[in-house]
């Protein structure tokens, strides 16, 4: 059976995380967390790290990267760093830009961090607000060893990843751990 990563940016979210991480049962996923949120909900990133999901860096105010400074795109890292490390103590190890925002420099800046860099194979465009219908759509495009594209914090997004899990297994695929 071949893997696809199911990848959830910009949490967490008391809206919705919960009811995210009890969609995905015992399946494990991977939540590029925002360094804001993650401050702002504590207990929520103890809760994705305890339920087994390796979790991401995204950045501490989800910017544009590469419009920064260097010394800023490095606070950008450093400080969300930290802080999941803090919480959960494990540092992530992969790292998304935000809007998939990359070159060069940030490249260099996730590297001296020790981060890999994900970025993703399928757009859900569930951040355009696609209905839970089309997120489903879009994500059965994905390919063996492919990564999916969600969000947290979108309603349709929990509604549709149950079907994502069936759709999935269907085909003959199992949801997978992006690793770095």
């Amino acid at each position: 059976m071949d893997a696809v990563a199911l990848t959830f940016d910009d949490g967490p979210y008391p809206s919705t995380t919960p009811a995210l991480l009890a969609a995905l049962g015992g399946v494990r996923a991977t939540f590029f967390l925002w360094g804001e949120h993650a401050e702002a909900h504590p207990a929520l990133v103890r809760e994705i790290a305890a339920a087994g999901h390796v979790i991401g860096n995204h950045t501490w105010t989800h910017p544009r990267l590469t419009g920064l400074p260097a010394q800023v795109r490095d606070q950008e890292v450093r400080r969300t760093q930290d802080l999941l490390a803090s919480l959960t103590g494990v540092r992530p190890v992969l790292f998304r830009p935000p809007y998939g925002d990359t070159d060069d420099a940030v490249a260099e800046t996730v590297a001296a961090h020790g981060l890999t860099e994900v970025l993703w194979t399928v757009d859900t465009r569930d951040w355009a607000g696609a209905s839970a219908d089309e997120i489903v759509a879009a994500a059965d495009g994905a390919e063996p060893g492919g990564v999916v594209l969600l969000h947290e914090g979108r309603p349709a997004t929990v509604a549709a990843v149950p079907r994502i899990l069936a759709a999935l297994a269907a085909r003959g695929l199992r949801p997978g751990l992006t690793r770095g």
